[in-house]
């Protein structure tokens, strides 16, 4: 891609309205350093030095957005809780709408709790509720998209199978979207296998693909390139594009050859919220007018970045710019 093309574009992202529907969460991250082992248990004791909290989740996804647009919006359930309450805080200060976010008395807001040591995770706690959502609860996800859903450019739903997302509403979303004339594109999740027929562009990793599409887990080009066929004729999407980790990620078009695009990455820290970063800006640059291998592009320059720093990373578009410079020289 010509770097006149991407400033185009980034000036073209400030304009474009997305909205993330999906599954959110509080991300906690426990910062310390590890000196001696505990009498009690064969384990390392952390001396903690500070805590910091991200958006996390579908909110990790709304959270990407922000330093490109201004007018990203989020939808979903959260707990009456202390992590909801801070959820909302941090989005807040990203600048994020939030209007579609929605309370719920009877589940917590998913909070994943990180120990890091010596720049390492150690451990991860989970604290969530899987079950799906009350009749009361969607339908107030639902009244909210009858609304509003009309005002953006695009649509991204992030599923991170945690019960907000179920074929009725996925049905939904997709005939809205549909409707409106809007992008949309799935970040979908096996284990919550829905039918997602009509979404503009469907992003899962090589696993994920493979799992969806019923093939061994393996990493040779000829599994993947079945897995894209097999997901391709089912979902009718226009756009697959599929993560290879450390490969980088191959995009398959209805009709073309497949694109493939290599790792930009220089050194990789930490893949925590890849997969958002990835979607949220192929998605961003999709709805700004890109043509797909150039919102791949942007995509997989955008996760070489923020692989390479520590925690639920993001990137300014300053960082992108300077990406696509050094490999254009």
């Amino acid at each position: 891609m010509k770097i006149d093309t991407l400033h185009s574009l980034l000036k073209s992202f400030e304009k474009t309205r997305i909205l993330v529907i999906g599954d959110l969460m509080l991300d906690e991250f426990i910062w310390g350093k590890v000196s001696r082992i505990s009498p009690e248990a064969p384990v390392p004791i952390l001396e903690v030095e500070k805590t910091t909290f991200y958006p996390g989740g579908a909110a990790n996804v709304v959270r990407n957005l922000s330093s490109f647009t201004s007018h990203g919006a989020m939808a979903g359930v959260i707990g009456k809780d202390e992590a909801g309450e801070q959820l909302l805080s941090l989005l807040r200060e990203e600048g994020t709408l939030i209007e579609g976010i929605y309370n719920s008395p009877d589940r917590p807001t998913t909070r994943k709790t990180r120990i890091i040591a010596r720049q390492q995770q150690v451990v991860r706690v989970d604290r969530e509720i899987k079950s799906k959502l009350t009749d009361q609860e969607r339908s107030r996800l639902r009244s909210y998209l009858e609304k509003h859903l009309h005002e953006f450019d695009g649509v991204i739903v992030e599923d991170y199978g945690k019960g907000l997302l179920d074929q009725p509403l996925a049905t939904e979303i997709i005939k809205a979207c549909q409707h409106h004339k809007k992008i949309l594109t799935i970040d979908p999740n096996p284990n919550n296998p829905l039918d997602w027929s009509g979404a503009t562009a469907i992003k899962p990793n090589r696993i994920e693909a493979l799992t969806s599409a019923g093939i061994a887990p393996r990493d040779d080009a000829q599994a993947l390139q079945e897995a894209a066929q097999i997901l391709m004729n089912r979902w009718k999407s226009d756009y697959l594009l599929i993560t290879l980790g450390d490969e980088g990620m191959e995009l398959f078009q209805n009709g073309k050859p497949s694109y493939h695009t290599p790792t930009r990455a220089k050194e990789v820290y930490d893949v925590t919220g890849a997969g958002d970063t990835v979607i949220a800006l192929f998605t961003l640059a999709l709805a700004s007018g890109a043509s797909a291998i150039d919102a791949a592009e942007i995509a997989n320059h955008a996760a070489g970045i923020v692989v390479g720093k520590l925690g639920t990373a993001t990137l300014s578009a300053v960082e992108l710019l300077q990406s696509f410079t050094e490999t254009s020289q």
